[in-house]
């Protein structure tokens, strides 16, 4: 039995029995596509305890709705909701990912990919990347889509699904999903309703405390409460609760990561829909391109500093070579994090925990895994202290990893064309990021921590797309000839061809989405 599923009451207990000092209600701020997955996500673990869970949304106050690309995790978190992904595709408008293709950002016209799945495979129990930069080393002229297969179909067009029973690359491949944001809070909220969680449509005017400094109860602009005994704040930048009510502050990363603003619309679709996220360097940030089932998402990210609303949204249109299908959507926010994420008896989810910019992907992720966390985490109504800082401790170290990560991609870049990029260059750095790098350009080996998002494969492709390359190699490949390197590098290759030959064209598993949604799977 999975640790997810040991919140399942059995058949013969019946429901779980509750604690003395026990949660009893959960109130979360906001919808969304946060809020409701923090409904879906709790309502699905916490069957039998009765814990009343309770969205308090308004209609006034509209969502970002933008982050429309996710990492493969999201397809562990639809089998956690046992939700049918057939069924989730059809009516989020979803299409599959294999990666992020990168272009421009080591230097105009260059491309390079983080690709999801395995790359090659490991050779002397040490991983490819090593065999790699020793056959570079050797003056083999390895060919990077030779061992991705992820990287080899997205520059094909195609796509296919991962096959267990199959041999490597097959077997190793990995993919994630593009999707609509509204549209998944939208399918979200109707999981979540009939998994019993209340909405409650109303804005919230303030707070009432209890006697240790916690939120007792909601107040309303209609001066009605809602009580209840943990809160979750998913209201987005405006942090209605654990900022504006809690005070918790705030860590400005601005200085590390300068892109401020983002203008976004949708575009008609125009020719076949590539399996991946494009993500193009401009002059003061970067553009995003994601291919819907029935349109395309395109967004720039830029600095205020170094370019101007209007020169941001006619860029973007110039890049994308026609007019908005919709009203261009212009954001404003300050990349860093809240001082606390859980303060008191309130967890800060989504935008309201902070912000980092959607280079990898990574925001709907950093929900689930909250949420992951909390669950592992989950208090009673005393909320013991040491527990709070442990989720705080484990949640913050991950945020600030990913932070380093994204960081990565912008002070290696080797742009010259103005200076937002001069500043990228120079900016300081942390030093938990400097040391990786440092590490890196000496012996190409990558510092992980078990359970880190990324592994030491996406740091590897950052660094090599960006031109990275370390003065040496693991010394344990010493003991691989170069014919006997030759002949595995071969091996591997035909193996990547032989897995991307029976391949479809991505365009071609849409129609069967559509025909073959099998239904959400809702039972306990």
């Amino acid at each position: 039995m999975s640790e997810h599923q040991q919140a399942e009451p059995s058949a013969a207990g019946g429901a779980i029995a509750a604690r003395p000092q026990g949660i009893r209600s959960i109130a979360i701020v906001g919808g969304g596509t946060a809020g409701w997955l923090a409904a879906s996500m709790l309502a699905r673990a916490l069957p039998g305890t009765h814990i009343a869970i309770t969205v308090v949304e308004s209609a006034e106050i509209g969502t970002v709705g933008v982050g429309e690309a996710t990492i493969p995790p999201i397809i562990d978190m639809l089998r956690f909701l046992r939700i049918d992904e057939h069924d989730f595709m059809q009516h989020t408008n979803a299409t599959y990912k294999l990666g992020i293709k990168f272009s421009d950002w080591r230097q105009a016209g260059h491309s390079y990919w983080h690709p999801f799945g395995t790359f090659g495979a490991p050779v002397n129990r040490r991983p490819f990347f090593h065999c790699w930069h020793r056959a570079r080393a050797a003056g083999l002229g390895p060919r990077f889509n030779d061992f991705s297969l992820c990287a080899t179909l997205g520059d094909a067009g195609k796509f296919r699904l991962p096959d267990a029973q199959a041999e490597a690359p097959a077997s190793g491949l990995r993919y994630a999903l593009h999707f609509d944001a509204t549209l998944v809070a939208k399918y979200l909220r109707r999981y979540a309703e009939r998994l019993g969680v209340a909405r409650l449509e109303r804005t919230v005017a303030g707070i009432t405390r209890r006697d240790d400094g916690g939120i007792d109860a909601l107040r309303f602009t209609d001066n009605s409460l809602l009580q209840a005994d943990l809160f979750i704040d998913c209201s987005g930048f405006r942090g209605v609760l654990i900022e504006q009510a809690l005070g918790t502050g705030y860590i400005d990363w601005t200085s590390l990561l300068p892109c401020d603003r983002a203008v976004a619309f949708p575009s008609p679709l125009r020719g076949a829909r590539p399996p991946y996220t494009h993500s193009l360097a401009r002059r003061a940030g970067w553009q995003w391109r994601i291919p819907l089932q029935h349109r395309v998402g395109n967004g720039y990210v830029y600095s205020s500093a170094h370019c101007s609303e209007t020169e941001a949204l006619e860029d973007l249109i110039g890049v994308v070579g026609t007019k908005p299908q919709g009203d261009p959507r212009f954001l404003r926010f300050v990349t860093g994090r809240r001082k606390l994420l859980w303060n008191r008896n309130c967890v800060a989810l989504g935008l309201a925990s902070g912000f980092l910019e959607p280079l990898e992907s990574t925001s709907i992720h950093l929900v689930t895994s909250g949420l992951y966390h909390l669950l592992e985490h989950f208090p009673d109504r005393h909320f013991d202290q040491t527990n709070i800082d442990t989720y705080n401790a484990r949640v913050i170290e991950e945020v600030e990893t990913v932070r380093d990560f994204i960081v990565l991609h912008y002070c290696l870049a080797q742009r010259e064309d103005g200076p937002f990029w001069s500043y990228c260059r120079s900016m300081p750095i942390p030093d938990s990021l400097r040391e990786r790098i440092e590490l890196y350009r000496a012996t190409g080996r990558v510092r992980v921590r078990a359970g880190d998002l990324f592994t030491d494969l996406s740091w590897f492709y950052i660094f090599e797309g960006l031109g990275v390359q370390p003065a040496s190699y693991d010394p344990l490949l010493d003991v691989i000839g170069d014919a006997q390197l030759r002949d595995i590098l071969a091996s591997l290759a035909a193996a990547t061809a032989s897995a991307a030959r029976p391949a479809k064209p991505h365009d071609s598993y849409f129609a069967a989405e559509a025909a073959g949604g099998r239904g959400v799977a809702l039972a306990p």
